[in-house]
């Protein structure tokens, strides 16, 4: 017989529910969706794993790492900005990226890390 991955009868555990339900409610969940919505497009994530390696790295750099125009990176980069992922700093005609701060890198770390343990069971 098949193992069922769903509850086969009701049952509600009110004191949980009564006391999570505000709490995500609360909770900025639009916000953190963004975040990982920006992390999931492949070219993204790329660039941002460059960057967990690298201090930072100047637009070209990350375009040729990545296998993208500068015009490609250059707009993935911008939009890793505007989400507070990455941050820059301009030097003469160049502009150079960076993770915004370590939490960032933690998160893009630990997800290599469970996708490995993940890999590993199957």
């Amino acid at each position: 017989m098949k193992e069922r991955d769903i509850c086969e009868v009701t049952c509600v555990d009110t004191h949980k529910t009564t006391r999570l339900q505000p709490l995500v409610e609360k909770s900025n969940i639009v916000e953190v969706t963004k975040l990982f919505k920006a992390l999931s497009d492949e070219t993204r994530m790329k660039i941002a794993y460059a960057l967990t390696m690298e201090n930072e790295l100047c637009v070209c750099d990350v375009a040729n790492i990545v296998g993208a125009t500068t015009a490609t990176a250059s707009h993935h980069l911008r939009h890793l900005n505007g989400l507070g992922l990455a941050k820059y700093r301009k030097e003469g005609k160049l502009v150079y990226y960076s993770l915004d701060d370590d939490h960032v890198k933690q998160l893009i770390h630990i997800a290599f890390e469970h996708q490995e343990e993940v890999s590993s069971r199957r």
